[in-house]
């Protein structure tokens, strides 16, 4: 039986490769779901949901987690915590039972990606890396090779690699982490920092993910909060 937060929405998450993986999942559902497009069966929406977004993001997120070749209990319970602290205890439950079985699959990243493409905006794609980059520092640290997974997994969604290192720049800090959340260079002028702040406030502001629901609005608004973090310290240090 879906739970609360599946049951929030799922529309194109049932067909493509993502239903696929999913379709031992969905049982009965699934078989359905399949006659899309068909002339028969239930004529899903294109819009992206609640569900459809968090069936994607636990595909990428198990991608990453076995970038490594291995999956250990801390890891888990990384995610366990992570999944709970961000959608409650119930949903948690449900996503880690999806997220298990996922780990035991195989599949191609730039499957999974044709079909994200198809149906996400770039602000919901954004929001994706953000999650993953997320998950990545549970443990306190964020490995190379999740950062190059998720790297390539920016390039399969298309996204321009600046915003995705502005988004690795709020998990993975260094001297000049603040401006690659601005996607400028420490040389940049006064003009072209306030230019960018405006910029990079437009493009994620929380709004462009409200229909996602409340468990990713919040997430959205911790990505926003960096934007501003990060303008105003680069002020306090030029004496703006």
């Amino acid at each position: 039986m879906l739970g609360k937060m599946f049951g929030a929405g799922l529309g194109w998450a049932f067909a493509g490769p993502i239903g696929g993986l999913i379709g031992w999942w969905l049982g009965g559902q699934m078989e359905a779901s399949t006659t899309m497009g068909q002339g028969s069966g239930p004529q899903l929406s294109d819009r992206t949901r609640p569900g459809d977004f968090a069936i994607a993001m636990l595909v990428l997120v198990a991608a990453v987690m076995k970038v490594d070749g291995k999956v250990v209990k801390a890891e888990l319970e990384y995610v366990k915590q992570f999944l709970i602290q961000s959608f409650g205890r119930d949903n948690a439950q449900e996503m880690l039972v999806l997220l298990k079985n996922l780990l035991k699959q195989d599949y191609y990243i730039y499957e999974i990606a044709n079909q994200i493409n198809h149906h996400m905006n770039t602000a919901e794609k954004l929001q994706l890396i953000h999650v993953l980059f997320g998950i990545s520092q549970a443990d306190g640290h964020v490995d190379a090779s999740e950062v190059k997974i998720i790297q390539e997994i920016g390039q399969h969604l298309k996204l321009n690699s600046h915003d995705v290192d502005a988004i690795m720049a709020i998990f993975v800090k260094n001297t000049n982490s603040y401006y690659k959340i601005l996607e400028i260079e420490p040389s940049s002028t006064d003009q072209e920092l306030k230019k960018a702040y405006r910029s990079m406030a437009a493009r994620f502001h929380p709004d462009k993910v409200q229909h996602l629901g409340p468990e990713f609005q919040k997430m959205a608004e911790d990505k926003f909060k960096a934007i501003n973090e990060a303008y105003q310290q680069i002020k306090t240090e030029r004496g703006i």
